[in-house]
């Protein structure tokens, strides 16, 4: 039955034609459905079902020939490799197809697992007499032998063999990979038994019951289109393929340039490989780097489209959603893809600039996506100050604004065409800017890495140039790495604890810096003004130039002098809400429980770079 005006067809095929034609190879798997094998119990429960005429679920084929969406093919896992063009990929019923060809139909031993998922080799044949037991359970008349027929106890001893036809005759042993052509085993059979009646009988029964069931079983089939677009044909398979691994965008479309003889696997890995010499870039994704060159991609054909004039209704979006990611050929990709990695780059330049310097301490991996193709597009135009100072607004507002955490793809492409019209002073300025916000009492909830703002602030800390207590070091790239700089307590977490501070104020941001890992052990669970004291002596340096250190970490030195935490949070917590509003490059609305910002000329008294 046809499914008219619809992108699929529905009919039933009967089980021998499917098998014929995986054996033929006009029926093959598309190269990204995963091998994975089926268990020797499902396998068994696959044909009880079958040999008892019982549905075993609809397959899908997706019609190759002539199709807008090109997969590169693979023979059916046990069938042969042969060098033709499939009429039918399969789309679902992977397992049950390759499970059935190998069992009934290959003329070789089956690949399954036991039930611990080890591999093994096993031949599949029905016991005659159990089989047309009316009352029998047909599972028992299934057996999965070894690969060399024997079946052995425990102590290795034979108590079954069934290793030639003439073992499987005397034990009516049928072989099921002979059920689609069953006579010369049935001649071979009646040979032996031609002085028996009664197992002639028996051959009988079971042709009829068994045989002649499994040879007219017709399975549902649902044929998509060939014309149906390549998103619609992914999404239907993950749909579908609830029982194997989910696939990714990128699995997919490496796929289709497969058929076009395009390695895109190879490609990325080389590329990956250069990208994450950048310790920043670390956690960078292929699905990152394709959605900037989608991002791109349709940037351009968006503006070539303008160009041409017309209704703004026809011009293409801009997007790197999955569906335009599918919709990228092999020319785009090429056309793009060594811009897209130099804008990676140029951000991981971009980044350290913003005393970013890894991937743990990057708010959003996903910002990078449109600063990368900020970067790609604008090329060497890029490399001003002005346009750098320009870029910093709109990261950090993304930060402290915290605003791609998710559902980002649709800020993405504002972005791309918002941020390029503004850096070039041809556009107003972005709505990312205009959308970020922040709260002041979102200081008081930031309190581990988990949170964007919370690193964003230590990063914006160590740009202003905050030094470190002991060594009085400014915070830079190689005393990053060399001194392992971390996020610590200043009022010691363990001290906080006996005077009766709630952990929730003392360990938010307001109570961390960022300090090298041996300031911090002299730090260890101290008062304040003692552990100033351990370093003053341990550094040889006097108090006025560790109060100036602590100035850059916008701390006011009294606070921690006297041990006062509350007088301590207050200040801090004013200034670091200004170091906020110079990063956003606007104004943060404090309500009336807030406390008043500290002066500009305080701000930039505590946040200059002292001298030694």
């Amino acid at each position: 039955m046809n499914s008219s005006g619809s992108t699929f067809t529905t009919d039933k095929i009967f089980l021998l034609d499917l098998l014929r034609s995986i054996h033929t190879g006009e029926v093959q798997l598309p190269d990204f459905q995963r091998g994975w094998i089926w268990d020797d119990e499902h396998v068994r429960e696959l044909i009880e079902s079958v040999s008892l005429g019982y549905p075993i679920g609809t397959v899908m084929l997706l019609e190759a020939t002539d199709a807008s969406v090109r997969f590169k093919p693979r023979a059916v896992d046990g069938a042969p490799s042969v060098d033709r063009q499939p009429i039918y990929l399969i789309l679902d019923g992977q397992q049950r197809l390759t499970s059935l060809y190998q069992a009934l139909y290959a003329q070789h031993v089956v690949q399954t697992r036991d039930a611990r998922k080890k591999p093994m080799q096993r031949w599949y044949c029905m016991t005659m007499p159990l089989a047309i037991q009316e009352n029998a359970d047909r599972s028992d008349a299934i057996l999965s032998l070894p690969q060399d027929r024997q079946v052995k106890n425990f102590r290795g001893e034979l108590e079954k063999d069934y290793s030639s036809p003439e073992l499987e005759y005397q034990g009516s042993v049928f072989p099921l990979n002979q059920v689609f052509d069953s006579a010369e085993w049935r001649r071979g059979y009646n040979h032996l038994w031609s002085h028996e009646r009664a197992k002639g009988d028996l051959f009988d029964r079971f042709e009829r019951s068994v045989i002649d069931r499994i040879k007219a079983y017709q399975v549902p089939v649902i044929i998509m289109r060939h014309e149906t677009p390549k998103e619609a044909v992914c999404q239907v398979f993950e749909k579908v393929n609830t029982g194997g691994v989910s696939l990714t965008v990128f699995e997919l479309l490496t796929a289709s340039f497969a058929a076009e003889d395009y390695q895109l696997r190879q490609d990325w890995e080389q590329r990956e490989q250069r990208l994450r010499t950048r310790p920043v870039l670390e956690g960078l994704q292929n699905t990152d780097f394709l959605q900037t060159v989608a991002l791109l991609s349709t940037y351009e054909k968006r503006l070539e489209a303008e160009s041409e004039g017309g209704s703004p209704d026809t011009w293409p979006g801009i997007s790197c959603k999955r569906r335009e990611i599918l919709r990228l050929t092999v020319n785009e990709y090429q056309s793009w893809a060594d811009r897209v990695e130099r804008g990676f780059w140029d951000a991981s330049r971009f980044l350290r600039r913003q005393y970013v310097y890894t991937a743990r301490d990057l708010s959003y991996r996903t910002q990078v996506v449109p600063l990368a193709a900020i970067f790609a597009w604008l090329g060497d135009e890029a490399e001003s100050d002005g346009i750098h100072n320009k870029l910093a607004q709109w990261f950090w507002c993304g930060v402290m604004g915290e605003l791609y955490g998710s559902a980002v793809e649709s800020r993405f492409a504002r972005d791309l065409p918002e941020m390029v019209a503004w850096l070039r002073e041809t556009g107003e300025m972005p709505r990312t800017i205009d959308d970020a916000n922040f709260v002041p009492t979102r200081l008081y909830t930031l309190r581990t890495r988990n949170s964007a703002a919370y690193k964003g602030i230590h990063a914006l800390l160590m740009r202003e140039g905050c030094l470190d207590f002991r060594t009085g070091t400014p915070v830079e790239e190689q005393t990053y790495f060399d001194d392992r700089i971390d996020i610590h307590h200043v009022f010691p977490k363990a001290w906080c604890d006996r005077h009766g501070i709630p952990a929730n104020r003392y360990d938010c941001v307001i109570n961390k810096a960022p300090l090298s890992a041996r300031t911090n052990r002299i730090v260890g669970g101290n008062a304040p003004s003692e552990y100033l004291e351990v370093i003053q002596r341990s550094a040889g340096i006097d108090s006025s130039r560790l109060d100036a250190i602590l100035r850059t970490h916008a701390i006011d030195p009294r606070t921690l002098r006297y041990n006062d935490f509350d007088a301590f949070f207050v200040h801090r917590e004013a200034v670091l809400l200004g170091l906020i509003e110079r990063a956003m490059g606007k104004s943060i609305i404090r309500d009336a429980t807030n406390n008043e910002s500290v002066p500009e000329e305080d701000y930039e008294g505590m946040l200059e770079d002292v001298g030694t």
